[in-house]
């Protein structure tokens, strides 16, 4: 790409073998060339839990520590949610956890690399592959952390207030098969802990997770 020209936005779906296993997904990922994104991060990072799992959760974006080690939520949102699902009553051997958009976009600061939100083209470049995960896993429920979560699974814009904690089937559901349950993203809770309204936030992530037993 040259310096002033559009970004390179083919799409995954050239990388995507099809009808593959989990196992087959994650062995083709790192070779996508789907969007930009590609470029600047170190690697891509995939999915993590067993392909048969019941529950699967979608997240944003890989941050720095998941760029940098290859796994999904091992960061400090990574923490809340681990609690989260503990307190809800969930078998973490039960949970398959990915993300929309496979690969760390960001700006640098300094030495730091700091997150900044995937734009909707990224997620439609990178939507093939979650809809693969979905049919390798075939989930009884898809738990969709974030509004960037929702709209690569469902299809479309979703606004949070108006759905969270609430089990979309059917039409509502949009693209995804099976159910769908819509909550925040634990990084939103993270920001709260050490202030008065930690319970409440991690206390509502805890019941929308509950729901989606």
């Amino acid at each position: 790409m040259t310096r002033g020209s559009a970004p390179e936005r083919p799409g995954a779906q050239e990388w995507v073998p099809p009808e593959g296993d989990v196992d087959a997904l994650r062995q083709a990922a790192p070779g996508c060339r789907g969007c930009e994104l590609w470029a600047d991060a170190t690697q891509v990072v995939f999915s993590s839990g067993p392909p048969g799992a019941r529950m699967l959760m979608v997240g944003e974006q890989p941050g720095d520590r998941e760029d940098r080690t290859g796994e999904p939520f091992v960061g400090p949102a990574g923490r809340v949610l681990d609690e989260a699902v503990e307190a809800a009553g969930i078998d973490p051997a039960n949970v398959y956890t990915t993300n929309a958009v496979k690969h760390f976009r960001f700006v640098e600061r300094g030495k730091r690399r700091l997150h900044k939100k995937p734009a909707v083209p990224h997620i439609a470049a990178c939507r093939p592959w979650l809809l693969a995960e979905l049919a390798a896993v075939h989930p009884d429920v898809v738990v969709c952390l974030g509004a960037t979560a929702a709209r690569a699974v469902i299809g479309h814009d979703v606004r949070i207030g108006d759905v969270r904690g609430q089990v979309l089937e059917g039409d509502d559901a949009g693209d995804a098969a099976g159910r769908v349950l819509v909550t925040t993203h634990p990084s939103a809770v993270v920001r709260l802990r050490g202030k008065p309204e930690w319970d409440e936030a991690f206390g509502s992530f805890v019941e929308d997770l509950r729901a989606a037993l």
